[in-house]
């Protein structure tokens, strides 16, 4: 009896740290295991789900006497067996005993727990949930089980009663039977199994249980909430508060870029292009307006882009000449708005060997988008609006430190007839940014809006003779605009020197790629 008191008083200070810690006390006796040591003849270990004590006897008798006095004690508490252990089961199975928080808190015991790691715990509570279930329907059908024979018998009863009416005796006093006493008419019935089931004990599972799962749905949605916070400092890092000086981002901008390029060039070297069996529609299809909902806006983009954006600008002291490589020229004009670069680009080209179709062609075809787009991580058709006329959501690549950017924007190819013999026929193609109900923002990029335009002239130099006229014959004058309003903040010295250096870069890749896709065709007008 001392042995037991003492191991009594011993598992109450362990357990019950607090007001519903002791309300499972006795519960979290059925989870431990204790085990002799296999060397020292006087050691012995308990351990209670995550944690061991180390308990060493006087002498060998003495160890065991406490083994003994434990496990009597584990027998007369009524979870000795594997089925107890299994209906009992509770949140003190997964929590260790030493643990200083409350049954409440149980699941938020370790907060570097994944989420996958607390499904499966909520995995466990169901399980709990089931069996508990489970065992109350077996205690409700055999209830029932014993109200249908109850039923059975007081027909039986009633019957026997009619056979024992009672007689006469010769004295004149009745006999009544025995057998027809008030507890053959209302037996006892106790439904089989019901001994067996521990009310008490499932209650407390019960509410431990519940607790368990909200602690466990609280502490996941606080997983998700630090995981939406630390993309939102992520986010936050770009911005005029930014601790990387400007020329520390620039550095960091150049070197991601560098190495895109370095990665680009070697995919480029291990793979031959693929060449999509795209056939080149005629110019009539490109000519008509259009029927749908942007037909409005499209056209007043070309309007504009028609009117405006042909215009030199070398004289104008607004624009800024930036870089000029041959026939390339590339202009910019300065603008802030709210601390963010908006500046308008300009560049002129001329290509020789294709015509300004092929160019507008090649640069609207979503087909072969990824063999001369270099920046973009992916990108889909949102909806086809026209022959002429697309809906297109474009990520592109992250260059850290900056945000990962996206765009939605409609593109749409028109040919712009020639309006006299002596001027050149007109392509353009205009990307300018939409809303689409099935590309909504997103937390993980910046939504960036544009308005680009590629316009291309043909110019074509007669033959001598009755020669036909050859790709050598002809050239194309190019004149690319970009609006583009990167949606969030960067140091405005990095935003230029990356224009600078990105836009005639992909002047130059995109005019030798349109090249190399037309030499040895026909010509395309």
């Amino acid at each position: 009896d001392v042995l037991v008191t003492a191991w009594n008083i011993f598992m109450t200070i362990l357990f019950n740290k607090n007001v519903l810690n002791r309300f499972f006390s006795f519960r979290r006796l059925a989870f431990f295991i204790m085990e002799p040591h296999d060397f020292d003849e006087c050691r012995f270990d308990i351990s209670v789900n995550d944690s061991v004590w180390y308990v060493r006897a006087q002498d060998p008798d003495h160890r065991q006497q406490w083994v003994d006095a434990i496990e009597q004690h584990k027998t007369e508490s009524g979870y000795g067996s594997e089925s107890s252990l299994r209906r009992h089961g509770s949140m003190v199975s997964l929590v260790s005993g030493a643990s200083g928080y409350s049954a409440t808190s149980t699941s938020s015991f370790k907060k570097g727990h994944s989420l996958r790691e607390k499904l499966a715990e909520m995995e466990t509570f169901r399980d709990i949930l089931c069996r508990q279930v489970d065992t109350l329907q077996k205690y409700f059908d055999a209830c029932a089980d014993a109200v249908s024979k109850d039923e059975l018998q007081r027909d039986k009863v009633v019957e026997d009663d009619e056979d024992d009416f009672p007689t006469m005796r010769p004295d004149g006093d009745f006999l009544h039977n025995s057998n027809s006493s008030k507890e053959k008419l209302f037996p006892h019935v106790t439904p089989k199994g019901i001994n067996g089931i521990d009310f008490k004990g499932e209650a407390i599972t019960f509410k431990a249980t519940t607790a368990g799962i909200l602690a466990t749905l609280s502490h996941c949605i606080e997983l998700m909430v630090k995981h939406e916070e630390s993309w939102q400092k992520r986010l936050d890092k770009e911005g005029p508060n930014s601790l990387i000086n400007e020329e520390e981002f620039f550095d960091a901008v150049e070197a991601a870029l560098d190495r895109q390029d370095k990665m680009e060039e070697q995919s480029q070297s291990e793979k031959v292009r693929l060449h999509w069996p795209t056939s080149l529609p005629s110019g009539d299809e490109y000519s008509a307006v259009g029927t749908h909902r942007f037909v409005q806006k499209v056209e007043e983009m070309v309007q504009n882009h028609m009117t405006y954006s042909l215009q030199d600008v070398g004289g104008d002291a607004n624009w800024q000449l930036v870089v000029e490589e041959g026939e390339m020229k590339v202009y910019r004009r300065e603008v802030e708005e709210n601390g963010i670069v908006l500046d308008p680009l300009k560049a002129t080209h001329a290509v020789k060997g294709v015509t300004g179709h092929e160019v507008c062609h090649y640069f609207w075809n979503v087909d072969v988008r990824n063999d001369w787009e270099t920046t973009i991580e992916n990108f889909h058709v949102v909806e086809n609006l026209a022959d002429n006329a697309i809906i297109i959501y474009q990520m592109h690549k992250r260059v850290w430190p900056a945000s990962q950017r996206d765009v939605l924007y409609l593109s749409a190819i028109r040919r712009i007839p020639a309006f006299s013999e002596n001027d050149p026929e007109t392509w353009i193609v205009c990307n300018f940014s939409v809303e689409h109900d099935s590309a909504p923002l997103n937390n993980r990029c910046v939504r960036a809006k544009i308005n680009i335009a590629m316009i291309c002239q043909t110019l074509v130099s007669p033959p001598e003779g009755n020669k036909e006229i050859s790709r050598d014959n002809i050239l194309c004058k190019i004149t690319y605009v970009a609006n583009v309003n990167p949606g969030g903040w960067a140091p405005a010295s990095v935003l230029r020197a990356v224009a600078k250096r990105e836009y005639p870069k992909f002047l130059k890749r995109f005019t030798s790629y349109v090249q190399e896709k037309t030499a040895g065709k026909p010509i395309l007008f």
